[in-house]
């Protein structure tokens, strides 16, 4: 693990690689997203040399994270070890702890779901999230799919956020056929452009998020 710290700070660092250079946090999250499938795949196919590799891949983008964020003095690998590590004792006290034991998988995750949830109850929050029933972050489409779901089922406000106009005229413009179509053509457009049609669709998505929720939370709106 020491090895490959170092070979990606030498790689970020003066003389290291251009393009290991210029990456962000933003630009590397296409690389993760392949890198989890890639690994997924040897999972499902249990190709276990395979997947020793893919895993190694996965790992290269955690270490590359935690190389930015040290760079500028945010956290370092060593803190990300420390917290996951504590949290894993922490919610499996009938482990680590003096509870007592747990008899199934299923009692092990209502435990855990009891403890995440005194966890995040006890954490600073600015105002409950409209969206807070959230799924975990989703493949961009899929991402953006439930935002809109979530905005449709509780009524929220989008007004000089989304033209909901517009969108009620390419609903009624739309079949599968139309809209596979038309979905290859803008990423096969983005391509051209040089522009990540995923990280796109996710950066909006979540700005859609960021303004319902400031305007569910301004006084104007109370």
């Amino acid at each position: 693990m020491d090895e490959l710290r170092q070979t990606i700070a030498r790689l970020r660092g003066p003389g290291g690689c251009p393009w290991d250079q210029e990456q962000t946090h933003a630009s590397l999250v296409r690389c993760l997203i392949d890198e989890v499938s890639e690994l997924i795949e040897t999972i499902d196919c249990l190709d276990m040399p395979h997947m020793r590799e893919e895993l190694g891949d996965v790992l290269i983008q955690v270490v590359f994270h935690a190389q930015l964020a040290e760079e500028r003095g945010d956290f370092t690998l060593e803190d990300v070890a420390r917290e996951v590590n504590e949290k894993l004792i922490r919610r499996h006290p009938h482990v680590f702890g003096d509870s007592g034991r747990l008899g199934t998988a299923s009692d092990v995750i209502v435990k855990w779901e009891e403890i995440k949830a005194q966890e995040n109850a006890g954490k600073a929050s600015k105002g409950k999230s409209v969206f807070k029933d959230m799924p975990a972050r989703l493949p961009a489409l899929m991402f953006a799919e439930a935002v809109w779901k979530q905005i449709e089922k509780k009524k929220l406000p989008v007004a000089g956020t989304v033209d909901v106009e517009v969108v009620r005229r390419l609903e009624s413009e739309l079949d599968e056929d139309t809209l596979g179509r038309r979905l290859f053509e803008l990423v096969a457009a983005a391509r051209a452009r040089g522009l990540d049609p995923e990280g796109a669709l996710r950066l909006h998505a979540t700005r859609v998020m960021r303004d319902v929720e400031a305007r569910i939370h301004s006084p104007a709106f109370a």
